[in-house]
């Protein structure tokens, strides 16, 4: 399975704010969305990515959100899937890497974010299908 067709399930959306938007609105606008990541943009460009651990590693060293704006404690090195990456090589960059949040890149432009939540999803989607045709297989009901 390719990302293309991981991400076409769930649809082309990039949820992204400004560097200067404080932790405090980035933090609501997460809840809102039910999301773990928001892209930061600055000038049109991908800058960084705000995570939930952004949120803990600003709390651990300052002790407050107070006036902290995301560009402050966003993660700035990401890395990225395409949409032809199979979706094992994107599992394989988040574990490898421990991050639990992929832009997604289409001829250089972000199309959409891939979570760890979508990449077990659709792992539990295969093995369910497949446990289904193998039990299908030795209970021989296999149309083959």
């Amino acid at each position: 399975m390719k990302v293309r067709d991981l991400i076409r399930s769930k649809g082309f959306e990039v949820i992204a704010i400004d560097g200067d938007t404080l932790i405090t609105d980035a933090v609501s606008k997460m809840i809102d969305r039910n999301i773990g990541a928001l892209l930061i943009v600055e000038e049109g460009k991908t800058a960084g990515m705000f995570t939930e651990r952004d949120v803990l590693k600003c709390w651990a060293a300052k002790g407050t959100f107070e006036g902290v704006a995301v560009k402050d404690v966003m993660t700035k090195n990401l890395f990225i899937a395409e949409l032809d990456d199979d979706v094992s090589y994107a599992m394989s960059i988040m574990i490898q890497n421990k991050v639990r949040h992929l832009p997604v890149l289409d001829k250089g432009r972000v199309v959409s974010v891939l979570s760890i939540r979508d990449l077990v999803t659709a792992q539990v989607s295969n093995l369910q299908a497949e446990v289904h045709y193998l039990k299908d297989y030795i209970t021989d009901k296999y149309p083959g």
